[in-house]
């Protein structure tokens, strides 16, 4: 039954892909199946390997292990505060170590690190997938450096691209996380999903991309994009204000996320205690029984398909952290395939609020591109939503 489901879940993809493409004659699917080879590769390796188990094990441990040096630094801060035995508060346990896994990053930055692993990584992806240097490239680093900073990489060169690839890099960026949040995540989550997922984002995306947005890309195309000196930009300025910089932006991006939180929590709750009062059914509820098909093809046992699918519905509605804090509460409920299956689908920044973010950059950049990207904003959500699905999928696999 599992590799049915795989199936299912597969040609759901492929089915909406198709219905929404841009030019269906072209679909790349060569490309695809290259793609989906390495996927099944590093999900089996990832979660089916005694090595693969212990790698995850261990990149689990190793940022725990930041999280709890990241404490030093909060507890100098919010020490003070007085709080009740036994409560957890989310925003200094799960949002504040942002601010330090920025820094890292941003010292990983400085020092060329990044920057090395993003560029042969991407040429390695590109050599077997042949989607081309500026995909490839962007693939890899929107899933460590995160959106928006990651379109300044590649700033001089968006003014320049096509919208078919302008669509491409943007719904890479809307499938994928960035290093600073996974911490965060794992404290949410088990470990060894939230990696997989990232891994795996990479390629689903660009599958997905295949179907929805197919194009070739021209050896003088390629040649215009490099990515080393597109990376080089971030290195020109004193160390100590680049890590300055980052841990300013971390503080930005945690606060942001506190606001966010608020905000949609409330909102659902408002929505939740509005629908009970007056049909007896909660707005998650109905939500649920909505994406409830999707969440059956996928591969969720059917006891579990209706809370997984509220879940889809209320990442794609407000943001990964809510689902995923939503998902926190009642994954001793679920069974051990859906928590595998919704844990890996929510690692993604696939919601109504990116939207907004993505197409600000862009616009930030290119007025005129900014323009192509509102225009195709609800194909890039879909997209990036089928892209989870896929991801969430093929994980699904093995449970």
């Amino acid at each position: 039954m599992r590799f049915v489901f795989l199936l299912t879940g597969i040609l759901l993809v492929l089915v909406i892909g198709w219905l929404v493409s841009s030019d269906r004659k072209h679909i790349k699917f060569k490309k695809m199946g290259i793609m989906f080879v390495l996927q099944l590769v590093i999900s089996f390796l990832c979660l089916n390997t005694s090595g693969g188990i212990k790698a995850m094990g261990a990149i689990s441990s190793f940022f725990n292990w930041l999280m709890i040096q990241a404490a030093g630094g909060i507890n100098f801060v919010f020490g003070g505060l007085v709080i009740q035995k036994g409560a957890s508060v989310f925003f200094l346990n799960v949002l504040m170590p942002i601010v330090f896994i920025s820094a890292l990053v941003g010292i990983l930055n400085y020092l060329k690190i990044l920057p090395f692993i993003i560029k042969w990584t991407g040429y390695l992806l590109n050599k077997l997938a042949g989607m081309g240097e500026l995909e490839s490239y962007f693939a890899v680093s929107t899933a460590i450096l995160g959106q928006p900073e990651v379109f300044l990489t590649i700033k001089d060169t968006i003014p320049k691209l096509n919208e078919k690839r302008l669509y491409t890099i943007c719904a890479s960026a809307m499938s994928a996380v960035s290093a600073a949040v996974l911490a965060s995540y794992m404290q949410l989550v088990p470990g060894k999903f939230v990696v997989t997922a990232v891994f795996l984002n990479i390629l689903s995306a660009l599958i997905v991309s295949c179907i929805i947005n197919p194009y070739d890309v021209t050896n003088e195309e390629n040649q215009a994009v490099n990515a080393e000196s597109a990376t080089s930009d971030l290195t020109k300025e004193p160390f100590f204000q680049v890590v300055g910089n980052y841990i300013q932006d971390g503080f930005n991006l945690a606060i942001t996320v506190a606001a966010m939180l608020i905000g949609f929590v409330a909102l659902v709750t408002f929505l939740n205690s509005t629908c009970t009062a007056l049909i007896h059914v909660s707005f998650t509820q109905i939500l649920g029984y909505i994406f409830s098909p999707i969440a059956y093809l996928m591969g969720v046992p059917v006891k579990d398909i209706q809370q997984v699918g509220s879940l889809m519905a209320t990442k794609m509605l407000t943001n990964e952290f809510v689902a995923l804090g939503e998902l926190h509460k009642i994954v001793h409920a679920l069974s051990p395939k859906a928590v595998a299956i919704i844990s890996s689908y929510l690692i993604s920044f696939a919601n109504f609020s990116v939207i907004g973010i993505i197409t600000g950059a862009i616009k930030s950049i290119s007025a005129k591109q900014g323009a192509f990207v509102a225009k195709f904003s609800m194909k890039l959500l879909l997209g990036a939503t089928l892209a989870s699905i896929l991801t969430g999928t093929i994980v699904g696999l093995y449970f």
